[in-house]
């Protein structure tokens, strides 16, 4: 009977350690606080731990794991296994999906920004040239048209730029340049600080952006039209934990995403802009809307130009970076 009962307890102990085993937590490297930019991720996290009665968790972390310009470092080192990152922070190391950021694409919408994201990210060319830091992209986190909010006299004409220092990446910086502004590379964690400081007199976000990180307590003037483009932020996580999931976990996670993308776009539509408009009113920021004669000259000067000089930049790179540019165009149906 001793024996017996030491059988049984033995393997009581032993289904216990496997069942422990069996629970899978991920650490997620994140920046600032909880924002429409993040919902997605919240969101996605739900839903995993919901589908694997909380075996495979997604432990969130905002600003606790890495700087959100070491983000893709730290997947690469499989310091955590999730992150978001923008493509702006550090585009030689992710030249492909910085083809979202040229100026003046015409997307539309955030299902738009998600359509043409995802056939980038699934581009032999990419997967390759995130597979150089152990990534594989996730997910996008689309965002709306970027327009300036700032301090200062307001740039009630495009000339009005001139000169003006403006926290700004990507192709939003170079368009930015081509009407005399002076793009500075600015983390959105530092946008705050830089505008106080004096560093620069205008800050290049989304509407989200802009109340998160406080620049509408400040802000005199925003450009409601201007629209020189957006940012593209994936969502990545390492490779190595991605295969090493368990295949239940690995669907789990997987056939969450767009789920989890459907409730950011309504989140961000019906939450976000539902605050935007009257917070404008509230603090007096006075909404700067340009005419449309302008606003095509800028675009005829901006949209072409960085466009090529972007294709022959990474063709030189040895990547297909007509291809690439072609199949944002075609996807977009422009």
């Amino acid at each position: 009977m001793t024996k017996l009962l030491s059988r049984v307890a033995l393997a009581a102990l032993a289904l216990g350690f496997a069942g422990e085993a069996m629970a899978v937590e991920w650490n997620v490297s994140l920046w600032g606080k909880r924002r429409a930019f993040t919902e997605h991720v919240e969101k996605l996290a739900e839903l995993v731990a919901e589908k694997t009665g909380g075996e495979f968790t997604l432990n969130i972390s905002y600003g606790g794991l890495s700087k959100n310009t070491e983000n893709l470092d730290g997947i690469s080192i499989g310091a955590f296994e999730m992150a978001q990152f923008c493509a702006g922070y550090h585009a030689d190391k992710n030249p492909t999906i910085t083809v979202l950021e040229l100026p003046f694409l015409g997307v539309d919408s955030l299902e738009e920004e998600i359509k043409v994201s995802k056939a980038v990210y699934q581009h032999p060319a990419t997967v390759a040239d995130l597979a150089r830091w152990n990534a594989t992209l996730l997910m996008p986190s689309p965002l709306p048209q970027y327009n300036i909010a700032g301090v200062g006299e307001p740039p009630r004409k495009l000339a009005d730029f001139d000169g003006m220092p403006v926290r700004a990446t990507g192709g939003i910086g170079e368009a930015l340049s081509l009407i005399g502004a002076v793009p500075t590379s600015v983390t959105a964690t530092e946008t705050r600080q830089a505008l106080d400081s004096g560093i620069v007199k205008g800050i290049s976000f989304a509407p989200h952006a802009h109340m998160s990180f406080g620049i509408t307590d400040v802000a005199t003037w925003w450009t409601e039209n201007l629209n020189p483009g957006t940012v593209n932020c994936p969502v990545v996580v390492n490779t190595d934990a991605l295969n090493a999931l368990s295949e239940e976990h690995r669907q789990a996670l997987l056939s969450s995403v767009d789920a989890a993308l459907a409730h950011y776009v309504d989140y961000y539509e019906n939450e976000t802009m539902a605050k935007w408009w009257p917070l404008l009113e509230e603090r007096g920021i006075e909404r700067i809307r340009y005419d449309e004669e302008r606003l095509a000259e800028f675009r005829e000067k901006a949209a072409g130009p960085v466009a090529r000089k972007w294709i022959e930049e990474n063709t030189a790179r040895g990547l297909p970076a007509q291809e690439l540019y072609d199949l944002v165009i075609a996807t977009l149906g422009r």
